[in-house]
């Protein structure tokens, strides 16, 4: 179990944007709604103050911290899709309201950037001659097309 929880800041929208991801994302949920016991200058008592969902897994927490903060590409969510269906269907819903990017990457509703690739990206990128072939393909993309990339990677 993971002692590092990822906590995304949201003005008051915490508990929209977690049930907006899992709508989404495979194997995932709302753990926990914690409400305000005190005002705060985001919350007052009894709003939303903190979310705890799972997203494909992975334990997240949203809170509504009462102003806006701005998400930025220094860090981003990486979701692996297992074939180009879920792909499509993640790229498709996390996109609905945002802003597509290159290279499989897209700016969501929130502003949270991801990244949508293929699951085994990481073991194409092990290899040199494989990561190259694969990279020069993805350059030429906005959403991620698995079969370019793997045809790409078998003649590399």
């Amino acid at each position: 179990m993971s002692r590092i929880t990822p906590c995304l800041w949201f003005k008051d929208q915490a508990e929209e944007a977690a049930r907006f991801y899992c709508s989404i994302l495979p194997d995932s949920r709302i753990d926990a709604v914690h409400r305000a016991t005190v005002d705060s200058p985001g919350p007052k008592i009894g709003d939303v103050l903190l979310v705890e969902f799972t997203l494909a897994g992975q334990k997240f927490q949203a809170i509504n911290g009462g102003m806006d903060a701005q998400y930025g590409l220094a860090v981003s969510m990486s979701f692996g899709a297992r074939d180009q269906a879920e792909l499509d269907r993640v790229w498709d819903g996390l996109l609905e309201g945002g802003a597509a990017q290159q290279c499989g990457w897209l700016a969501d509703r929130y502003g949270l950037h991801w990244q949508i690739v293929p699951e085994n990206m990481g073991a194409i990128m092990a290899d040199p001659a494989k990561a190259r072939a694969a990279m020069t393909e993805v350059f030429k993309m906005v959403k991620i097309d698995i079969a370019t990339i793997e045809k790409a990677v078998a003649d590399a």
